[in-house]
Formats: C-alpha cells, structure tokens, sequence
C-alpha cells in the first residue's frame, strides 16, 4: 500500500512539470543594438498586442520612434520562432562596444522567467533569433529598417 502512493505521488508531480512548462508563454520580447563611434541605438520592444521602435545616433541628435498595435496571429508568428525550452541554455558572447563594436541584446520574458542575452550570434540555438528578426522586418516599415 505505502509503495503504492509513493508511485502516485512521484507520477503526479512529474505531471505537473509537464503541464507546467507547457503553461509557460512569451509575454515580451526586446531586441537592442547599441554602440560604434556616432552612439547607434535601435531600440525594439513587442509584447502581446503592440510593438515599439525607436533609433538614432547620438553623435548627431538624430532619433525616430514608430509605434503600432499588432494583431494576436503576427503576436503568433514572432513568438512561434522561439522554443521556451532552448531559453535557458543559450549562452551571451563579450560585448564588443569596447572595440568600437554594436551590441546585440535580446531580452525575452515569459511567464516565469526573464531571459537577456548579449551577441549570441554563436550560440547554437541563435537561428531563432534570426527567425523573430526576419518576422520583424514583415511588420517595422520600410523607412525605418
């Protein structure tokens, strides 16, 4: 008998982590690109019904924002480039400012935890950054790429 509810107990917590991670959603995403000589910025942020876009240089006081309301299926699209699981495994690379270079930084919060990532470009599972910023040039207007 005592056997017995030690196998249902352990059989239902392993259900509820199951269930559990797959109740985890993206709730927002933030992509940046900041540095070189003229201080370039690119600023990007979505979350579940909107998206914010701001650049400019510094060295020259230039700066543009755009902002406008999504639709739940473009929502569906840019979240669907990311796998919640890989998350955590993705590794940051050194910033390159120091050398002149432009950061990349990917911020990206969920449910249950938040995630920010610098010049991952090496990193395994970087294809689905690539993926969220191939969908953002379908949404971001022309002007402003």
């Amino acid at each position: 008998m005592f056997l017995l509810l030690v196998i249902f107990s352990c059989s239902e917590k392993t259900t509820n982590r199951s269930s559990d991670s797959r109740n985890e959603e993206i709730t927002f995403i933030g992509l940046s690109d900041a540095g070189g000589q003229l201080g370039y910025y690119r600023v990007i942020k979505v979350s579940k019904d909107s998206i914010h876009f701001e650049s400019g240089q510094t060295a020259n006081n230039k700066h543009e924002e755009w902002h406008s309301v999504i639709k739940p299926e473009t929502w569906k699209k840019l979240v669907s480039c990311f796998k919640i699981k890989n998350l955590s495994n993705i590794e940051s690379s050194p910033s390159i400012q120091a050398i002149d270079g432009i950061d990349e930084s990917f911020q990206i919060k969920t449910s249950k935890k938040s995630h920010v990532y610098v010049n991952a470009h090496s990193d395994i599972h970087y294809n689905q950054f690539n993926c969220f910023k191939q969908e953002l040039l379908k949404i971001i207007p022309q002007k402003y790429q």
